[in-house]
């Protein structure tokens, strides 16, 4: 038997739905149980006819995504980035950011390289990487042998955080969904996870660099590395060494010569 939904949960579960569609998520589930929450209510009985009920709420604002094949990146990066918008879904945005920093590179790269957020000068360009850290990682990605323009660079939150203080859990956990959409997207070979930061949210784990590092993980399709985030290679440039050891497996797993010792 159908039921009828007061106006307000109405409201409250076009809120989520809208939620959802800008995270990319379409498809839902039925599952068992009949408790309170809002997920329970859409998904237990009668789940199209409430569905139906609301969508007088959802159609207001309908998700502007569309499918874009895979054949065409370039594309389906642009409506990534208009489906993020002016983002507000996380309090970054009323902490001093100046503009969201989306992402820059080969749409079609062998190669990714994903940090924590952007800093100061990231926030004043747009562009992620571009201070003193993405002055290194340019000699990092050089020292690959490859150019800047060849990779692609995102990091798990699009936002500055107030005085490049780490993001906090549930500010990775609301810009994460956006960034497997690149990555979905982009579909590289490989990917680095600069610091502890990236390592651990993509990777959903807490443990030490020590451990993450020097070794390889699948990861939606693709392979994972772990290595240190430029910025700390700058606080402490002894660790040096052991990036580049990171770096050399990567060039490994993807073809690329590695330099011989003088």
């Amino acid at each position: 038997m159908a039921r009828s939904l007061d106006p307000q949960t109405k409201h409250a579960l076009a809120a989520r739905i809208r939620y959802y569609r800008d995270m990319g998520i379409y498809d839902f589930y039925r599952r068992p149980g009949g408790g309170g929450t809002v997920e329970e209510v859409v998904t237990d009985e009668e789940p199209a006819s409430l569905t139906a009920e609301i969508e007088e709420e959802t159609i207001a604002i309908p998700s502007k995504r569309t499918e874009i094949s895979t054949q065409d990146p370039v594309a389906a990066l642009r409506q990534i980035r208009e489906d993020l918008g002016d983002c507000t879904r996380c309090k970054l945005h009323k902490q001093g950011r100046k503009q969201i920093v989306f992402g820059i590179g080969n749409p079609r790269a062998d190669l990714m390289f994903v940090g924590e957020g952007p800093g100061a000068d990231e926030d004043e360009q747009g562009e992620p990487f571009v201070g003193r850290a993405g002055q290194l990682l340019n000699k990092m990605i050089e020292a690959m042998g490859l150019k800047r323009e060849q990779v692609y660079i995102a990091n798990i939150v699009k936002c500055r955080p107030p005085g490049n203080r780490t993001p906090e859990k549930d500010e990775c956990d609301t810009c994460s969904p956006f960034l497997l959409r690149q990555i979905e997207t982009i579909q590289p070979k490989a990917i680095v996870a600069l610091g502890a930061v990236a390592a651990k949210t993509l990777l959903g784990v807490a443990d030490s660099m020590n451990n993450l590092r020097q070794r390889s993980y699948d990861f939606r399709g693709t392979t994972l590395f772990v290595t240190y985030h430029p910025a700390y290679l700058l606080r402490d440039p002894r660790q040096k060494a052991e990036a580049w050891k990171d770096l050399q497996n990567v060039m490994k797993f993807l073809g690329l010569e590695v330099p011989r010792k003088d």
